[in-house]
Order: C-alpha cells, then structure tokens, then sequence
C-alpha cells in the first residue's frame, strides 16, 4: 500500500456500502479477506481506502464509489487532518475556477511535479482575491504532496457540480463530521438577520442615506452571515481560530462571483481575538451581522478596562455579550445598522442593566426579537436579535423600543408537551421572517431616520402578542429588563366569548363523533400461533421498502416525530442545512406506513392523501409496503402490539431506540390482512377522534379562565 493512501474508518466505510457499522463490524468477523487496519487505534481502526473498496468490489457490494464520496474520504483520511485537506482543496478549486486554462496545463503533468508547479499558481490566485496580508496561507510543495489526488479529484467533483457546490459539500460533510467543533448559524436566520440590516438601510435611503457598501462580521465562524449579505458589497471579517479563518475566507471567495472586485465587492478576512486584538481598528462599515461567543468569562475583562470603545459602559466579566454589543456600535459609521444574534439573559442579567439603560437613553438599541427555541444553537433556548443603530447628528433617538416575540412561529406541542419539542423541525421561517421584518419595516418607516413622537402609524406596530412599540420610559427601571416576553402578554386563549361558542360546537360534534367510532365489545378467540415474519426479511424480499427521515431540506412541508405522536398535520418547514446539500428529502405517498425511531412508545401512522408529499422528517423511519403483497393498515396495526415493540427495541442507552427491522407481524393472505386492516383503520378513527376531543375540551377550559380573568367573558 503507498504510503499516501488515504484511510477510511468503519463509519466511512459504511457510508459507502450504504450500510450501518453494525453490518461493516460482522463483515470484519466473518470474513477472513476483509482488509486489515492500518491505523487508527483498537477500538476504532482505520482501512486503507484501496483496499476497502477492491474488496467491496469483489464481494459484489460496491459497484463503484460515488465521485463525491471517493473525495470526501480522501479529504477525511488526508495525513495532514481533514481540515488542512479542505483549505488545499479551497485553494485548488479558486485556481479551477479563475484559471481553468492554467489548471489543465498543471494538471497534465505528474503528481510529483504538480506539487512543485501548484504552490505559484495558487499564490498568483490568493494574492487577487485577499492581498499579501491574508488569513489563507499558500501552502508549499512539500505540503501539497500528499494533496495532489484530493485536488484531482475535486476539480473532477466541481466539473461535475460547479466549483461552489463541490466546496459546499465537502465543507458540509466536516462540520456534521465534528457538530461541536462549531458554532452553526443556520441559513435562514442568517437570511433574516442580513435582511434586517438592509430594511434598516433601505429606511435610511428613504431620508437620504447611502446604501450600505461595507460589512462587518466581528466573530466570523463559517461565514455564513457575510454568506447571507446580497447586492455589491465590500465585507470584513475576523475569526480567532486560524483554520477556521481560512475555510470562511475560501468559502466566501467561491461564492462571490470571480476575482475580488469583479463583482463589485471585496472580501477581507483576517484571523484573531476581536475583542482582545481587533483586525480593523480603523474601519467604519454601514452595517455588522455578528453571532457571538455566549457566556465567555476569558473575553479580556482585565486588561481591557480602559478600552475607548466601552461607550456606554464598562462590561461586567459575565456580560461578554455587552462587550460585543459595543465593539459592534463602534465600527459602524453614523446612522449605520448592526444585527446581533444574543442568549435572552443579556436582556434581564442585573449585572448590563446601566449598559442596557445608556443604550436606550441614546437611541442605539433600536428592536429585541424573541425568537422561537431551536432557530440556532443552543437549540433549546429561545435566542434573541438586536438591532442598533449608530447614533449621530443627523439621527435623533427614537424615544421607543421595538419589541417582538416570534415564538408563536413554532406551533405548541398538544397536550403536556413544550413548545420546545422538536423545536428545529417545527419552526415556521416564513412565518418568523414575517412577523420580524413586518414590525420592523413598519416601525422604520413610521420613525424614519428622524425620529417621531411615536403617536403615527404605531397601530401598524402594535400587534397583542406579537410586536409593539415600548415608549423607552416605561422600561427604565430598576431592571431594564428588555425581553419581549416580559412587555407582550399573550391575547386571551379563547379569542373571545363567540369564538368559545364555536369551539364548544366543535367539541359536541366531536364527542358524538367518537361516540359513535367507539370499539364494539371485544368478542374473544383462541389463541392461535401463526408463523411470523420480520419487515427485515420483508424488506429483503421486496414486499416493502426501509428508509430513514432527513432533514426535510426541499420545499414541501416536513412530517415530524412530534406530528406523528400528536397525530396532526405535517407542521415542520423545510430548513436548509448548514450548506447546501444535493440529498433530496423523501416523499411520503399515500399508504406509506411511518414509525418513530426513539421513544419506545407503540405509534405509528398510515399516509394519506392529506400527508402525502410531505417530506419525512429526522428520527422517523418509513415503510413503503408493496400493495400487492401487504396492506398497509395491517401492517402498520400489527406493528403497534407492545410486546412487538418491546422486543424489537434498545436499551442500551437513556433514550429507547426501536429498530423497526426486528418487528414482526404474521405471515396471512392479503384478503385476511385486508380484514385485520379494516379493524385498525376503526381504532385509528377512533383515536384521531379521541385527540380532536381533548385539544378542544383542553382550548374551551384555558378560554374560559382566561376570559372570565380578563373580563371578555361573563360568568353564569
């Protein structure tokens, strides 16, 4: 084996049979030709890839690898770590892209001169797009040796795809590959916070403002703020993690259209601690989009105390978020917009009250945005957005707050359950970015840049539950407490006496309905043993097909865990992931029989005509019997006994997991199924009928206290 060839672990391996480990840790048992380890440790070995992949050839498992998953595997096996393979192949697809002629010429030679020839090239490239001073290091020949395969390969990947998808995805692959190595800004908030900044700009332009031509993001990450940030723009960023610097500087590179300046806009990316040492001292941009570092008691409390841009205050060692806030207010010019991503507790935290209260008194805090919990990590806190502009001249404060709470955006869980369950899946983005930029277009154009009394158009702001315009007066107490929740009582549950005179309609048809769905007495019957079968064996004779829910990433809607144990409509949106990704979500179609993964509870759900082409979401697994040799009600019927999950499920961990391959049902005549499945469609009617019942008793009673609280309804 060379001694640069690339080594692929059991998981990897795994990826590209299109198998689990479980099935790659038996070949290794039974079979005595498996490839032998050549690295890694004990517990988890790794495999040369040549290897590997002659012998999935040869045992009739592999017809041939996918280009994409033949690239990824080299980039993840590369000696020099994954990340250092992903900056050569950044650099190398920059090249591809710029230069196509040039790279073809350098390609026809050998590996070995390749390697000597490539370092120049790339230096010519890097040198146009970030100057002399970069965070992307040309890296020498000694240090591409090892890359020239990987390099091919992606060129090959991105004629394939295009230069941008090729990058996109292998830099996808790694962050999943190391989920709490980053911090992620998932796509759409980056959209909405982008958007903020430009609705405030486009008020700007309405009063005679520039638009805005430099941005700023301060805590950089994967770049997926600047990535967000659309028209001619000149954009500025620093991160203090150097690997991480470079990949947000290729990644942003490859999605500009060409050259730095060929599209109108220029990228500058620099590496370092923001807070400690600043990059651009000197710079004054119309807007910053930052997601800062939250909770960091290491930010330079101590020797930064006399810091001039401690404005409006001198933070607390708790309050890094506060530091931030400022940094960000002093980069922008007058008049210019910043958007932050901020935990709720820098809001109502005692310790930034003074912080918080100057910046009200100045007008620099223009809007909080409550959003719902599981728009970005940390997926269970519900985060907020804050707006501030930079105060100047020309810009009288607006003496109001604009506060919003999108958290109705995720629909509740039914029942007991929080609004928090399943938070990512169940988040409505079009509905949030309706409700943020709909206040805040209003709330703009009603002060403008002037500044106003506040007593027009604020009809338009003011939404119970939803937005409203806070006169700053009314929040400068002992607290300044600045969390929406706290300022935006929700509207009465019921919605009115009428409206409860129509939900208690709807309950009385609905408990004559279930009464009338009610089982008839169970007759009973012999015990009769019948030879069962597995769905595994079912799915390896083709009477049904298995596969595993995603993350919904198309248009349609998503079919969640939480809509299959609540039995409701398909409620989650389609998020995009953290880079675009080629997997197409899975469509469910009508008689598709789906199972939830975790849990151990007996539930499942038979697809109909109102579900289908709803994308099947994460933790789900789908059952797609043939109708001519399995009906689906029976299937799905069968599949529900509690001793058929207990046996088919894991407990090896604190959640229990159900491998829906072990379940078993009876081996009967389709007309025998057919008369099993009528049975369970009753009992399914049934049930569905029994939850309407409860959600409507559960609404009626939460509308009766509330408006016999808050005087909307009378007592009798």
């Amino acid at each position: 084996m060379p001694e640069s060839s690339t080594e692929v672990t059991a998981a990897g391996i795994a990826r590209l049979a299109g198998v689990g480990r479980a099935a790659v840790s038996n070949w290794r048992r039974r079979h005595a030709d498996f490839p032998k380890p050549v690295g890694g440790t004990e517990t988890s070995p790794s495999f040369a890839l040549p290897e590997v992949e002659q012998w999935l050839r040869e045992q009739g498992k592999l017809a041939e690898v996918p280009l994409r998953e033949r690239v990824w595997q080299q980039l993840s096996g590369h000696p020099a770590g994954a990340v250092t393979a992903l900056i050569h192949a950044g650099c190398a697809l920059l090249l591809v892209r710029d230069r196509p002629t040039a790279w073809l010429e350098i390609t026809a030679v050998s590996d070995a001169r390749m390697a000597r020839v490539l370092p120049g090239a790339l230096d010519d490239v890097l040198t146009v797009h970030f100057g002399a001073e970069r965070a992307v290091h040309t890296p020498d020949a000694s240090d591409l040796a090892p890359s020239v395969p990987l390099l091919r390969a992606a060129a090959e990947l991105a004629a394939a795809t295009g230069v941008r998808k090729a990058f996109e995805f292998l830099f996808g692959r790694q962050l999943d590959a190391n989920p709490r190595q980053y911090t992620l800004t998932p796509p759409d908030l980056a959209e909405l916070m982008a958007e903020l900044a430009e609705q405030d700009r486009s008020a700007g332009r309405r009063s005679g403002a520039q638009p805005a031509r430099a941005v700023l993001d301060p805590a950089a990450g994967t770049g997926a703020l600047l990535r967000a940030v659309s028209g001619p723009t000149a954009l500025y960023a620093q991160e203090a993690d150097p690997e991480l610097a470079a990949l947000t500087a290729l990644r942003l590179a490859l999605h500009s259209d060409g050259p730095a300046g060929a599209d109108g806009g220029t990228l500058t990316v620099r590496t370092g601690d923001t807070l400690r040492a600043d990059a651009f001292p000197r710079l004054g941009v119309d807007a910053v989009l930052c997601h800062p570092p939250f909770n960091e008691r290491n930010w330079g409390h101590d020797e930064l105390a006399y810091d001039p841009r401690w404005e409006y205050g001198f933070p607390a060692r708790t309050e890094s978020e506060l530091a931030w806030v400022q940094h960000a207010l002093a980069r922008l010019r007058e008049g210019g917009t910043a958007v932050l991503l901020m935990p709720p507790a820098a809001a109502s935290r005692r310790s930034g009250r003074r912080i918080r209260a100057d910046l009200l008194r100045r007008g620099a805090l223009r809007a909080v945005i409550a959003l719902p919990a599981g728009a970005a990590p940390p997926y269970g806190i519900p985060l907020h957005l804050w707006v501030l502009r930079k105060p100047g001249a020309a810009h009288r404060p607006v003496p109001e707050l604009l506060l919003v709470d999108t958290a109705e955006s995720t629909e509740p869980a039914t029942g007991t359950g929080s609004a928090t369950a399943g938070g990512r899946d169940r988040i409505d983005w079009t509905a949030v970015r309706s409700a943020a930029l709909g206040a805040w277009n209003a709330f703009t154009e009603d002060r403008g840049t002037e500044g106003s009394d506040g007593t027009d158009g604020t009809g338009r702001v003011d939404r119970p539950g939803v937005s409203r315009a806070v006169p700053v007066i009314e929040l400068l107490d002992d607290d300044v407490d600045l969390a929406p929740a706290r300022h935006l009582p929700p509207p009465a549950s019921g919605g009115g006496a009428a409206e409860l005179i129509r939900v208690r309609e709807r309950l009385d048809d609905t408990l004559k309905l279930t009464a009338r769905l009610t089982p008839p007495p169970a007759a009973p019957s012999d015990l009769v043993r019948r030879p069962l079968t597995t769905v595994g064996e079912l799915a390896r004779a083709g009477a049904l097909q298995l596969r595993t829910g995603g993350s919904g990433s198309g248009t349609a809607p998503v079919l969640t865990e939480h809509d299959v144990l609540a039995g409701t409509a398909p409620s989650g949106s389609p998020t995009a992931p953290a880079v675009p990704s080629e997997d197409e979500p899975l469509l469910l179609e009508p008689g598709d029989v789906v199972v939830p993964v975790l849990g151990g509870g007996s539930v499942t759900r038979v697809v109909d005509e109102a579900t289908a082409g709803a994308a099947l979401g994460r933790n789900l697994q789908l059952l797609r019997p043939d109708p001519a040799a399995l009906d689906s009600w029976f299937l799905a019927g069968f599949l529900r006994g509690t001793a058929n999950n207990r046996q088919a499920s894991s407990y090896a961990s604190t959640a229990t997991r159900l491998d829906a391959r072990r379940l078993q049902l009876p081996r009967l005549p389709l007309a025998e199924q057919q008369r099993y499945g009528e049975q369970f469609r009753a009992l399914a009617a049934f049930e569905d009928a029994l939850r309407a019942a409860g959600r409507l008793g559960g609404r009626l009673v939460q509308g009766m206290y509330d408006g016999l609280t808050d005087g909307t309804v009378a007592p009798k």
